[in-house]
């Protein structure tokens, strides 16, 4: 097993009454979710929860490849709970979901909607996962960057969550690890306030204790208008 060490945080924030994300930390699996709600009162953090204690019911003594394989069901399997309950309600609820799964000196990763994932590897930051949003396709097309999609008028606006649509569709990344690599699985309500400068700059500098909160307290004092969830893991 890779040795890792990691710290995990999320926070309401200042302007919602209820936090609709929710966080995933097994560390003796080596899996972490981050995951999103959307759907309002009631309804996003129904969504989100759904997916992690849908993910957290994974057998853990499943070897590697049955891990992903059972991770990518789980997903699925909340996908058909979050739809059920919308029906029910008459609404449309959903969350995005980021994951990472660390084993055998790998990692792989799946996601849909608009919470990422990060590596800062040999000092520079990169993003692994690209957001499923109305505002992607003009950072792909070269007319934005990332961090200015975040101050767009649509930059909340996802194009895949689960529990939204008929079937769901999940992108995946897979890739080696290093030792030293340090990877950010966060939601919106850091990526808002925090920029690839200023993530790079924490992650290269914070100790894995305190570079959680650190990175939370940075987007409370830009204004916390979102919920925040943040796990970050050192391989050591």
């Amino acid at each position: 097993m890779t040795h890792i060490r990691f710290s995990a945080t999320t926070h309401v924030g200042h302007r919602r009454q209820i936090n609709e994300d929710s966080i995933l930390a097994l560390g003796d699996q080596q899996v972490w979710v981050v995951s999103d709600g959307m759907g309002g009162h009631h309804g996003g953090d129904f969504a989100s929860q759904t997916v992690v204690d849908s993910i957290a019911m994974i057998d853990p003594g499943l070897a590697p490849a049955d891990r992903m394989k059972a991770l990518r069901d789980a997903i699925v399997h909340a996908h058909d709970v979050i739809q059920h309950e919308a029906d029910a309600r008459g609404a449309t609820i959903g969350a995005t979901v980021v994951t990472l799964v660390v084993a055998d000196h790998h990692f792989a990763a799946f996601w849909a909607g608009d919470s990422r994932l990060y590596r800062l590897q040999g000092g520079s930051i990169d993003m692994l996962t690209t957001d499923h949003s109305m505002v992607a396709a003009l950072v792909l097309g070269g007319q934005m960057t990332w961090d200015e999609a975040e101050q767009h008028p649509q930059s909340n606006a996802v194009t895949r969550a689960v529990g939204v649509g008929d079937a769901l569709e999940l992108d995946k990344i897979r890739g080696e690890i290093l030792p030293g690599d340090r990877f950010l699985l966060c939601s919106d309500g850091l990526t808002k306030y925090a920029t690839f400068d200023i993530l790079e700059r924490v992650l290269k500098r914070e100790p894995i204790e305190t570079v959680a909160d650190t990175l939370q307290q940075i987007a409370l004092d830009g204004g916390g208008a979102d919920n925040i969830s943040i796990i970050v893991i050192d391989v050591l």
